[in-house]
């Protein structure tokens, strides 16, 4: 049953940052942040889906103002609960609709989250959304992977993303309406347990139309935060899009 927390609730916030350890590292939080921090300038920013606060949190520590949507407050209390937790005020809500009032410099989305918004019509509320939020010039950020569908060979919906002797992860693929789904099994003392999280992917070039339908124009694309370049070999990307001028 989904509760009020959606597909992140109780249990699944309380393991969160463990299960997702390598997103944790030094490594992977901090040129995040950089670049995160240098869009921000002098400015607020707000994070789309700051559920337990990895961006947000180090982010704040820069010394920017950081402002949150979460939709589980059960990943939020993970958040609040942390040091420094208190600096980053969290709105309850589907980031596709909700206010935070104010204005900011930048916004962002990442670790695919877009993706949890799981129709067209939420993602492109999503980016409406985002440029209400924005001031003139401001800047939105995605970090969103580029659907794997050259690996499904005819008849196949599946793509294994973890293969191990207690945990197996794959996603399935509905190519006609762009609807996935990250499907876990893992066991533990003999038992095995099964989730799956619905979530629709999303090509660049759609994002880019999302973006311009709201008053945005891609400013950059790289195929990760170190700013390498976005090539069709690219597995994820890293996309800047500007708020016009009034």
């Amino acid at each position: 049953m989904i509760d009020d927390d959606g597909y992140f609730g109780e249990s699944v916030a309380a393991a969160y940052d463990k299960s997702s350890a390598e997103m944790f590292t030094a490594d992977a939080v901090e040129p995040v942040v950089d670049l995160l921090a240098e869009l921000a300038g002098q400015g607020r920013a707000l994070e789309l889906g700051v559920g337990t606060g990895r961006i947000a949190l180090p982010l704040a520590r820069r010394g920017v103002e950081v402002r949150g949507i979460e939709l589980s407050r059960a990943m939020a209390e993970r958040l609040r609960g942390k040091p420094g937790g208190d600096a980053v005020g969290v709105t309850i809500g589907d980031f596709a609709s909700a206010r935070v009032p104010g204005a900011f410099t930048l916004a962002y989305l990442v670790y695919n989250t877009i993706m949890n918004l799981t129709s067209q019509d939420a993602q492109v509320d999503c980016f409406r959304n985002v440029a209400a939020h924005l001031e003139p010039g401001g800047t939105f950020v995605v970090e969103v992977m580029v659907p794997e569908l050259r690996k499904l060979p005819p008849g196949q919906r599946a793509v294994p993303f973890h293969v191990g002797e207690k945990r197996l992860g794959f996603d399935t693929y509905d190519v006609a309406t762009q609807a996935m789904a990250s499907n876990h099994v893992k066991v533990e003392d003999g038992r095995g347990s099964f989730w799956t999280i619905p979530f629709r992917y999303v090509w660049p070039a759609e994002l880019d139309l999302m973006a311009r339908l709201a008053g945005m124009r891609l400013r950059d694309r790289w195929e990760d935060w170190s700013r390498a370049p976005f090539t069709h070999e690219s597995g994820k990307h890293v996309s800047v899009w500007e708020k016009a001028a009034d």
